[in-house]
């Protein structure tokens, strides 16, 4: 695609998978569990501290902030540099389309469990050393995570890079990461101003990892088949069908 405005159908559905996608990362078993101790952690403060509704919930928040602006940078930067890798293959676009639609289809298979990807079935973390206690410590972990934590985010934030590199606009490619960056940040915040009131919230969702997890490969799933078959031109040329105004906007 050329660059245009930002925002039209094509794009606010991208949007739209991106955001879900983000929350989906948030969600999927190992990110979820460990966000109590990596809040506790970052503020400097125990489990105890961080189940009460003490004066140091301020510090909590802070550290989860400049945590999500860690992450957020470097998602950032990938956009950034996905979407100059689709200007520069834009006449070989179709194969790699047809390439990137099979490979997030083989994730989606692998979160449904259809058949097994043994290398998503490893963690690769980034040892950030002790960097507890303060903004820019927790800034440093924002980073080390979003280079770092696989599989859980892996195949998602492929998907989503899979649709930047597709656009070719550097603009509307940084805005699909931001959007992304957005859906696996935003609940870090609220856990942080709200976890002794979502406990019950986080058991729930733990009780159901294995539906989420398969929500998550069929959302990969999905994707894979519409950037496979062009799904994406097809859902873009219906928005703006049905809603005109999308069309002036961006």
């Amino acid at each position: 695609m050329l660059e245009t405005g930002i925002i039209d159908g094509g794009f606010a559905f991208a949007a739209l998978v991106a955001l879900v996608a983000g929350l989906v990362s948030f969600l999927s078993p190992c990110v979820l569990p460990i966000v109590p101790p990596y809040l506790a952690y970052m503020g400097g403060i125990s489990m105890s501290e961080m189940a009460g509704e003490g004066r140091r919930r301020p510090r909590v928040m802070l550290a989860a902030l400049f945590f999500v602006l860690g992450l957020s940078t470097v998602f950032l930067i990938l956009g950034f540099a996905a979407s100059a890798l689709g200007r520069m293959i834009t006449p070989w676009m179709s194969w790699f389309n047809a390439a990137a639609g099979i490979v997030v289809m083989l994730f989606g298979a692998h979160f449904l469990g259809v058949l097994r990807l043994p290398f998503l079935d490893r963690e690769a973390r980034l040892d950030a050393g002790d960097r507890g206690g303060s903004a820019f410590g927790a800034y440093i972990l924002g980073l080390a995570f979003a280079f770092g934590w696989t599989p859980c985010i892996g195949p998602q934030l492929g998907m989503i890079l899979s649709l930047v590199i597709d656009e070719a606009s550097l603009t509307r490619g940084t805005a699909l990461l931001a959007v992304y960056a957005a859906g696996l940040g935003v609940p870090f915040l609220l856990f942080a101003a709200f976890f002794p009131r979502l406990t019950g919230l986080m058991a729930f969702l733990k009780r159901h990892m294995a539906r989420i997890e398969r929500i998550m490969g069929l959302l990969l799933w999905t994707i894979g088949l519409m950037i496979l078959t062009g799904g994406f031109s097809a859902v873009s040329f219906w928005l703006l069908e049905t809603f005109p105004t999308l069309s002036r906007l961006g």
